[in-house]
């Protein structure tokens, strides 16, 4: 079991090895639910995604702008899973 030292201000500092299991690295948040019986749970925040993050995630990877309508057929294609 790992323990941790609160300061005075009521801060922690969490060692490398705890944030490395909890796969957070620095800039990351962290979630706690609080538990009945003084206990509690923390884990790595999921990210939240954007829309514009989203969108942007392909720019610039091709020059190639598809119509709605291959678009739509590409949709439908993969959603039948015909070549």
């Amino acid at each position: 079991m790992t323990q941790l030292t609160v300061t005075a201000r009521g801060q922690v500092t969490f060692r490398k090895e705890v944030l490395q299991h909890l796969g957070i690295r620095p800039g990351d948040k962290m979630e706690l639910d609080l538990l009945p019986g003084g206990k509690g749970v923390l884990y790595a925040a999921k990210p939240a995604g954007t829309m514009a993050g989203f969108v942007g995630l392909l720019a610039g990877k091709t020059t190639k702008v598809a119509t709605l309508e291959e678009i739509d057929q590409a949709i439908a294609q993969a959603w039948s899973n015909t070549p």
